[in-house]
């Protein structure tokens, strides 16, 4: 069956077969299959869905396109934390090394930017020298030796997924649970790991916009995970807001830094402390949550995460010499502020708005090809609750790029909400399954 008429089945709500997905996959990874011939599948199951047995062989299917890793020899519990992407979430940065200090190996495989959120791998390839494309050989190796090692997705690990991400992200196709679903646990299988906790976020700023979609993601994850023998468990989190105090690449580094020196803001801590825990239980190193927080906190307040952090920079040529400094590296040469337009409460806050404006400003990708500006970034002078008056800063952009900066700034209006009522609390951690 050619691909035009595996897109037509799939529009017309049809149920593919290992055996119609098996050759069209294997097409795509090996390039017969161009990507002008798989855009119009991945709008068809934008649209239409998949059946979960359909998702387990897509799922399958990808995983089987590349090579697999394992890492059942070692004392550790192989685990790691993905989350389905936010603004100013930088919570893999922090809580890799704490876990590689607690007893857990974290492989771990991000991505880059994708759509109005950001890029795990371009926040760490703002350290100067860190190197985020290791052969499968040198990540096992990091794993094994220093706890914990994030990389990019390599051409051996889930070839198909590769290509097929990038292409997500120009094709409006990101939001569909079935391609959510295949592509990150084909990479999270395939890391040889048999514990995993995913950050699902909600709101306006992910793109699971309701608790109910995100469940929804959430249930069918735990289901692949289960098919796979990876326990998995979810933590369903806010981002009706950006999490923590900064987005952007360098900015997030350095506020990584200070969460590891105990130094973090509390909405950022307190995810990590959420999914932590989980990971924390599932290997069994504590019985309780709060014997799990109690372990996380000590690995901070000692300095051991920090060490840790230090030793998996080094050990992936970046230079740790850049921590003694934060300020001195990756300096924007253009600054700007939004205002309060009135004084009152802050009520809301357009994350999603606030992500996109990110793009022109050099923190994110309109195109699979483009660059991202180290130098760019957005700090949150106020959020949800906070109480605010006219003319005062709320955020602060930067860059190294004026045009780029003058492109963002019209994006932000609007996108902060003020209201002379108090709002009510806003609620971070949601739910967990």
């Amino acid at each position: 069956m050619n691909p035009s008429d595996l897109a037509a089945k799939k529009r017309d709500g049809q149920v593919l077969s290992r055996s119609e997905l098996s050759p069209f996959l294997s097409g795509y990874a090996n390039g017969s299959v161009a990507d002008e011939e798989m855009i119009p599948f991945l709008r068809a199951v934008h649209t239409n869905g998949m059946a979960d047995e359909e998702i387990i062989i897509f799922t399958e299917l990808m995983i089987d396109s590349g090579e697999k890793l394992d890492f059942s020899h070692l004392n550790s519990f192989p685990a790691d934390k993905h989350s389905t992407g936010g603004v100013g979430d930088k919570v893999s940065l922090v809580l890799a090394p704490i876990l590689a200090t607690l007893g857990l190996a974290v492989p771990m495989i991000a991505g880059r930017s994708l759509g109005h959120t950001g890029g795990t791998l371009d926040k760490l390839e703002s350290i100067p020298g860190f190197q985020t494309q290791l052969s499968l050989n040198a990540f096992r190796h990091q794993v094994e030796t220093v706890g914990a090692c994030i990389i990019g997705q390599s051409k051996e690990i889930c070839p198909v997924d590769k290509r097929m991400y990038a292409l997500r992200d120009v094709t409006g196709t990101i939001d569909s649970i079935p391609l959510i679903c295949g592509s990150i646990m084909s990479k999270k299988i395939a890391e040889g790991i048999r514990g995993l906790v995913l950050d699902i976020k909600v709101g306006n700023g992910a793109f699971m916009k309701s608790l109910q979609n995100a469940q929804e993601l959430g249930s069918m994850m735990i289901k692949i995970g289960n098919h796979f023998g990876v326990k998995t468990e979810i933590v369903y989190s806010s981002m009706n807001q950006p999490l923590g105090v900064f987005a952007g690449n360098w900015c997030e580094v350095k506020e990584s830094v200070e969460c590891l020196r105990g130094n973090g803001p509390e909405d950022t801590m307190q995810v990590i402390m959420e999914t932590g825990a989980v990971l924390l239980l599932q290997s069994q190193v504590v019985s309780t949550k709060e014997e799990a927080i109690d372990y996380i906190s000590k690995s901070i307040q000692s300095g051991t995460a920090y060490e840790k952090w230090i030793e998996m920079v080094t050990a992936q040529s970046g230079d740790s010499s850049v921590f003694d400094s934060l300020e001195k590296q990756n300096t924007p040469e253009c600054t700007s502020e939004i205002l309060a337009e009135s004084s009152g409460f802050i009520s809301e806050m357009d994350t999603l708005r606030i992500g996109n404006a990110g793009i022109p400003l050099g923190m994110g990708r309109a195109n699979k090809n483009d660059q991202v500006d180290p130098t760019s970034g957005m700090e949150f002078l106020a959020k949800i609750g906070d109480e605010v008056q006219e003319g005062e800063p709320l955020i602060r952009l930067f860059n190294s790029n004026r045009n780029g900066m003058n492109n963002a700034k019209p994006l932000l209006n609007g996108t902060v909400v003020i209201s002379e009522d108090e709002p009510k609390l806003h609620q971070l951690i949601l739910g967990k399954s």
